[in-house]
């Protein structure tokens, strides 16, 4: 039977069409639904009207394509807004499904499903509004996730190198606990751009993007770049998401830290994240 997932991020609504232990697709509308939430606390009427008709239409194409079982999840932006019932209500209203918030730990530990399923290792998650790290080993699994993302970065920081390193050390203190994790795995949308541009990648391949190798000096690197180029300037680059010129350079500076509070000088792009472990936890925990 097909089933499907709907991600409901901070930058992007995310549809995963699955099947007999496969992705069948993904498709990705970025509606950049956490854009202000920062300063203000709120979804903003518009950002939740364009992200709540991305998500009915995945729904209706889903559907349409045979899906029987439809899930839709909302991530750091909905559940740190004061205003998120109104946009669980609004999501109801358009399309029948029932939004389910995650937890930050949740989030975590569905990434890491969806990335590793049931092998050791770590995984690295930066979102819009979140980033989690999670490492499994010896028989425990440490899951923390620490209010930054790509988005939050823009909007607190701009473009101002100094001020996002030294926003990104103080979140990230939250991962001073962090179990060391030679392996890790990089999952989402900062950490599949910074792999197309390395490889420069166009277009988009997920097969290319699948197991690209980056070191945390060649996250940081480019994101020291990317902040020194003009809007114009960062579009011209070969393999650059036109979605993502916006906010990849701080992205890329909170993955490069990210990696390194988990004590690792390297990590493996990942395209299976939480769409496939938010299926596989939430239908009877088969493996993704």
């Amino acid at each position: 039977m097909k089933s499907a997932a709907i991600d409901i991020g901070s930058n992007s609504v995310r549809l995963l069409l699955w099947a007999d232990g496969r992705a069948l697709y993904k498709k990705t509308d970025t509606t950049r639904l956490g854009e202000g939430l920062a300063r203000t606390g709120e979804l903003s009427a518009q950002a939740m009207a364009r992200t709540a008709d991305a998500v009915a239409r995945f729904c209706a194409e889903a559907k349409g394509a045979g899906a029987g079982r439809v899930a839709a999840f909302a991530t750091a932006a909905v559940r740190g807004a004061r205003n998120k019932e109104e946009f669980i209500r609004l999501v109801r209203e358009r399309c029948g499904l029932d939004v389910d918030v995650l937890s930050g730990e949740r989030e975590a530990l569905a990434a890491l499903a969806g990335a590793l399923g049931g092998r050791e290792g770590g995984v690295v998650d930066v979102g819009g509004a979140s980033t989690e790290l999670t490492v499994r080993g010896g028989g425990s699994v440490y899951a923390r996730s620490a209010d930054i993302g790509a988005v939050r970065l823009k909007d607190l920081c701009g473009e101002d190198a100094a001020a996002l390193s030294a926003l990104i050390g103080e979140k990230l203190a939250l991962f001073a606990d962090a179990p060391a994790c030679p392996f890790l795995v990089a999952v989402g949308g900062t950490a599949t751009s910074l792999a197309a541009l390395e490889k420069q990648v166009v277009p988009y391949d997920p097969a290319r993007i699948e197991g690209t190798v980056l070191t945390a000096d060649a996250a940081e690197g480019w994101g020291r770049r990317l902040l020194s180029l003009s809007q114009e300037e960062r579009l011209r680059l070969p393999g650059m998401d036109v979605r993502r010129a916006d906010i990849l350079g701080g992205g890329a500076l909170l993955l490069a830290a990210a990696a390194r509070r988990a004590g690792a000088d390297r990590f493996t792009v990942s395209e299976r994240d939480n769409l496939e472990g938010y299926l596989a936890l939430t239908q009877g925990g088969e493996r993704a």
